[in-house]
């Protein structure tokens, strides 16, 4: 008599700055069913940019984990862990039921604590600040928003139980434990936490109680179990396995295989950003470094604000024509886009963007950055516009690169991920600014995709015990190799566009005076 082994299956769930996407998988990595949903950030003030953690978070969780159970017609006693991830250095202040005191401050778009970072830099002074980070106060440090809220919102300040992130805030919804990974919690935090993950009641003294943060574990440790009322509102069975989880970008570079120094991710969502698995931390303050997810694993980091961001507001303001059509049944706004766009030059002869719309990360570390389009004449149209700014972006990956390999680490493999992926001139313009190859992975769907590898290996199953595993199941999709001609063509302007924001910068800062 034959045995049929009952299946089992992961999900993963991933909210990021306009979407949230989930995947569920069955024990060969295979994805049995996939759900998106979309939500809205809100920029109330110049600066200030926003999640309604409710409904933005946790709804697109339940709307989502709903989904894959119907779509799949897997019994939810057969999902035996699930794993999130959500936008990395948010500040969100809740009650001790878990409730929301305010909209979640976003992570580094979010540039409203400058006051806060120039106060606390003067307070510890510049040495101390590198110390602990390799680089600079910045928008994507917790520590300087938490000090916002105190400053600004004293009653809430007072309210206020933890200070969570998306991914913190998503684990306590599910198990009503809060827990914060070592990944997130030392680097966003820092210095609010010692190096074993206990909190510092001396650095935190300014800031906040230690009490009012949450506990530090590995991102695949498990947090808890699905209570009652989550299963209710999610569909997941009582009991089920809940993985801490981490931030979008560290489950989207775990997707694509950085568990090795040398192995590189480049995710092209609202934002960019960038991740290179290094042995040691690499101190340089126009980027970050941290301990990754993986264990003895440090990384490089980069962040650029404007990409798929960049995209949508060329959509929506340039290009409405495109939208109203797509609105009325016509093809993708992207898709339209495109057209035209490959016959014009390398270059788009002689029109550069600087893609500072939303302030600058890295490696200006600049909120009051601003946008630029340069070389504009009359001969441009708003298809030269548009593929300037995909240059653009090209450049900001390439100036990080620059900045990365000063420090002999080795590049070995660059996966890009993302929604950016689909299209393939964008990918080809990137590999033929930075002169690399530049592959994507057979499995596209991101950072869900690693929560849910996560979430089996969080609960030891087989074939998924260790990170070294989990890349069995990633499997290269396309390639792009870099035209020589393009790329020669490509440095003068990347010599532009590096010199740029250094000639303007004086300017830029009188328009937010």
């Amino acid at each position: 008599m034959e045995i049929f082994m009952k299946e089992s299956y992961f999900m993963g769930i991933d909210t990021g700055t306009n979407s949230s996407k989930g995947v569920l998988i069955n024990s060969h990595g295979e994805i049995i069913a996939e759900h998106k949903t979309e939500h809205a950030m809100t920029n109330p003030a110049p600066g200030h940019y926003e999640h309604d953690a409710d409904k933005d978070w946790w709804g697109d969780l339940c709307i989502i984990s709903n989904a894959l159970i119907e779509k799949s017609k897997v019994s939810p006693s057969d999902i035996k862990a699930i794993g999130t991830s959500a936008l990395g250095a948010d500040c969100l202040p809740v009650d001790d039921q878990c409730r929301p005191l305010r909209k979640a401050i976003l992570y580094g778009i979010d540039a409203r604590a400058t006051d806060e970072i120039e106060h606390l830099t003067e307070v510890y002074g510049e040495e101390q600040i590198r110390q602990w980070y390799g680089r600079p106060l910045c928008s994507s440090d917790v520590m300087p928003k938490i000090l916002w809220i105190k400053n600004k919102e004293p009653d809430i300040y007072a309210k206020t139980h933890k200070f969570l992130t998306g991914s913190s805030f998503i684990a306590a919804k599910l198990t009503g434990n809060y827990v914060v990974d070592r990944f997130l919690g030392l680097a966003s935090f820092n210095p609010l936490y010692f190096n074993d993950g206990t909190p510092n009641p001396e650095t935190c003294l300014p800031i906040c109680r230690p009490d009012q943060l949450a506990e530090v574990k590995e991102a695949n440790d498990i947090a808890g179990y699905v209570t009652e009322t989550a299963s209710k509102e999610t569909g997941l069975a009582v009991g089920t396995p809940v993985i801490v989880g981490t931030d979008d970008s560290g489950a989207e570079a775990i997707s694509t295989g950085v568990v090795a120094p040398g192995k590189m991710m480049i995710q092209f969502g609202s934002s960019i950003y960038m991740i290179l698995g290094t042995k040691e931390l690499v101190d340089d303050e126009r980027l970050w470094r941290e301990e990754f997810i993986v264990p003895g694993l440090c990384d490089i980091s980069a962040g650029t604000n404007a990409a798929g961001s960049l995209t949508k507001w060329y959509r929506n303001t340039i290009f409405p024509d495109a939208l109203e059509l797509e609105q009325n049944g016509g093809p993708d706004a992207y898709i339209t886009m495109m057209q035209d766009l490959d016959k014009i030059p390398v270059g788009s002869d002689g029109l550069i963007t600087l893609p500072y719309f939303a302030g600058e990360r890295t490696p200006i570390n600049d909120p009051l950055a601003r946008g630029i389009l340069f070389g504009l004449t009359l001969a441009h149209t708003r298809q030269h516009m548009y593929r300037s700014a995909l240059e653009s972006v090209a450049y900001s990956v390439n100036q990080q690169l620059k900045i990365m390999l000063e420090h002999d680490v080795p590049i070995d493999q660059i996966f890009a991920v993302g929604g950016g992926v689909k299209n393939d001139l964008w990918m080809q313009i990137v590999a033929d600014v930075t002169g690399k190859e530049i592959s994507t992975p057979a499995i596209t769907v991101g950072a869900s995709f690693g929560d849910a590898l996560m979430a089996a290996s969080g609960i030891k199953y087989s074939g998924f015990e260790s990170f070294d595993k989990l890349t069995d199941f990633i499997k290269p999709g396309k390639t792009y190799h870099p035209n020589k001609e393009n790329h020669e063509a490509y440095k003068k302007y990347q010599n532009i566009y590096d010199s740029l924001y250094p000639a303007t910068v004086n300017l830029m800062h009188c328009l937010s005076d």
